[in-house]
């Protein structure tokens, strides 16, 4: 019987080494900053830089989400007034959050290096700012799939875990005389 418990006990501690060791899903999230608006990582972005304000504007489909902030202090700009030209575009983007304004896209970008200008005004603060947005590499799948060695290691750790039980049932039968 005491056998048994430390067998299970050992397979409880045991099991986050056969799931894969660190039990992580493979993936590495360091240095990502939470953003107000979801875009994928690996978007199409432009960015650009006065003294005054800093720019970083990410087409994510069929809209093009504009961050706004100080450039010295990080800040980001609310109630700001951003109109952007360049590639076909040329409008206000409104503001989805402070400092996030989002601009709707009546078609989706061609592959290509756009040219941007992006206008800024901001309480006493006007900017002109000049970006190029690179839309000709398509924006990587991040889509995990599970490999077959995956479902293997979890297979195999689950009939483990169903034999180290089996096994516990097995010896209280035996040493009650069931």
């Amino acid at each position: 019987m005491m056998q048994a418990g430390a067998l299970l006990l050992a397979t409880i501690i045991a099991f986050p080494a056969w799931a894969g060791g660190d039990a992580s899903d493979g993936h590495t999230h360091a240095g990502s900053a939470p953003a107000p608006v979801p875009v994928t990582a690996s978007a199409p972005r432009a960015v650009a830089a006065t003294e005054d304000f800093e720019v970083v504007a990410i087409l994510d489909g069929r809209h093009l989400v504009v961050y706004v902030d100080r450039f010295a202090s990080n800040e980001p700009v609310a109630k700001a007034k951003v109109e952007v030209e360049g590639a076909g575009l040329k409008g206000f983007a409104g503001e989805a959050a402070p400092g996030t304004y989002v601009m709707d896209l009546a078609a989706a970008l061609p592959p290509a290096k756009h040219a941007l200008t992006i206008s800024i005004e901001a309480g006493d603060t006007a900017d002109l700012l000049s970006a190029t947005l690179d839309t000709s590499q398509p924006a990587a799948n991040n889509e995990h799939a599970h490999s077959r060695a995956e479902w293997v290691v979890w297979i195999v750790a689950a009939l483990l875990l169903l034999a180290a039980g089996a096994l516990l049932v097995f010896r209280r039968r035996k040493a009650r005389g069931i």
